[in-house]
């Protein structure tokens, strides 16, 4: 029978204060707007460039 060693050793799957700061914060609201804003710009682009070389 085993001893139960590892038993009392806290394992990766125990969560602890550590783990729970390495997650990162929610993503500010200007930076998502910032990347809406990209994203909308460069549809356009593609479809301002689509229309223009047909």
């Amino acid at each position: 029978m085993s001893t139960g060693e590892g038993a009392d050793d806290p394992g990766p799957a125990t969560p602890s204060s550590d783990q729970e700061q390495r997650y990162e914060p929610a993503p500010a609201i200007g930076k998502l707007l910032g990347w809406v804003l990209l994203f909308v710009l460069a549809a356009i682009v593609v479809v301002l460039g689509g229309v223009y070389f047909t």
